[in-house]
């Protein structure tokens, strides 16, 4: 089993990757393997609404990171999407991300690409915001018939600078819950996964 982070913040190994990092010991000891995609330093085009992409299973562009992650997310069994809170929402170039992912989808549907797949969104905020950018990247996994995964409470953590979120007690506790949780659904799900 592999899981795939897409990490949506502008800073690289910032408090979005210390909170995947906190999922990812979980499902490490659980046995599955993991592995994080930064977007930092990227820039994540927007779709043209070309649907050029209809029976590609993937956007025929080829300008930025987009096909590469794209594949990398149809090989995993879970995904997880991480970004700060900016404007009360995801960062600019998870957003970019996934509605260029959704217009893929959508024009692929018969092909099933996430379908019955394991997501989960987590978020580090400043103050505010952070259930509505949450919303937004578990919107992605319900239109992708994924299931999503829950936690002992909202998957976010507070922190402002790097590194703020590890004093956030609570926020990490929910992130190992998230971890358990993702690993439990899983395993349970690769039971009944056909042969």
């Amino acid at each position: 089993m592999k899981v795939l982070a897409i990490n949506g913040s502008a800073r690289k190994d910032g408090n979005t990757s210390i909170l995947i990092d906190r999922l990812f010991e979980k499902l490490n000891r659980e046995g599955v393997e993991t592995e994080m995609v930064q977007l930092s330093g990227q820039v994540i085009e927007p779709c043209r609404a070309c649907w050029a992409c209809g029976g590609q299973r993937n956007c025929v562009h080829r300008k930025d990171a987009f096909r590469e992650i794209f594949d990398k997310m149809k090989e995993a069994d879970g995904i997880i999407l991480g970004s700060p809170v900016y404007m009360a929402n995801m960062s600019a170039n998870m957003q970019a991300f996934l509605e260029r992912a959704s217009v893929v989808t959508d024009m692929n549907r018969d092909a099933g690409l996430f379908r019955r797949k394991v997501g989960a969104a987590v978020t580090a905020a400043r103050r505010a915001g952070a259930v509505n950018a949450l919303d937004a990247m578990n919107h992605f996994f319900l239109l992708q018939e994924m299931f999503v995964v829950g936690s002992c409470y909202w998957p976010m953590a507070y922190g402002q600078m790097p590194g703020d979120v590890r004093d956030d007690a609570e926020g990490l506790d929910i992130m190992s819950s998230l971890g358990k949780n993702m690993a439990y659904l899983l395993r349970a799900l690769a039971l009944y996964a056909p042969k």
